[in-house]
């Protein structure tokens, strides 16, 4: 049986929107979320940079797993590109998208539903180096991996590690805060920081150890 691009395409982003949708629709809307989003629609001062702070390396997770579905190979100007455009959409308007926002889910479950539609289309445009017309590889939905990490769960594990940074070594916080809260890759980190790209997964690896030793006295877990 013959299945065209389209439709595989959409029948694979269906099954995986139904996937994120059950694993985060119970979570509730956090009162630091709320007061984030009163603070952006009111255009205080600095809330929309805390904004960015907070879920840049969500939005970054969706970019990188929607176009691994896609079978694209994003480059890293590709992903700042696109970030760039999803936070555009969030704006216009003056935050229409996020003034539609109901309460009824999560924050975190809206935005990556929210950023993972305008990636879609963005990657669908054909400027990303899309083939419409080549089949898309069929994906078994039982075997189909899930978002990098919850939307939830990647806020709560977010804010538990701001808090465990300060008892790191200056190179282990700096490698942590770049690959879990700027959703950089292992190369993009240690051009950054000037290390061998084999020295990133040692030190992360020794700072995990160290974060999980801290949170078995405080009672929240590290990914």
């Amino acid at each position: 049986m013959s299945v065209s691009p389209a439709s595989s395409r959409g029948w694979v982003d269906k099954r995986w929107g139904e996937k994120l949708t059950d694993r985060v629709a119970a979570v509730v809307f956090s009162e630091i979320d709320r007061h984030l989003l009163e603070r952006c629609l009111g255009r205080k001062p600095r809330a929309w940079e805390d904004f960015v702070d907070r879920f840049l390396g969500l939005f970054l997770q969706v970019i990188d797993h929607t176009a691994a579905l896609r079978c694209v190979a994003l480059n890293p100007q590709d992903r700042e590109d696109l970030c760039a455009e999803v936070l555009l959409r969030l704006i216009e308007n003056d935050f229409a998208i996020l003034r539609r926002f109901r309460g009824q889910a999560s924050l975190a479950t809206y935005l990556a539903v929210v950023a993972r539609r305008i990636v879609v289309k963005l990657l669908m445009s054909g400027r990303y180096g899309v083939d419409l017309s080549a089949p898309m590889p069929i994906v078994d939905p039982g075997n189909l991996s899930a978002p990098p990490s919850e939307p939830e769960r990647h806020l709560a594990d977010q804010d538990s590690i701001k808090r465990l940074l300060e008892h790191l070594e200056a190179k282990e916080a700096e490698v942590v805060r770049l690959f879990y809260l700027e959703g950089q890759r292992y190369s993009e980190i240690a051009e950054s920081l000037g290390i061998p790209p084999n020295s990133v997964g040692p030190i992360l690896s020794r700072a995990r150890a160290k974060m999980r030793e801290l949170q078995q006295k405080q009672g929240a877990p590290v990914g």
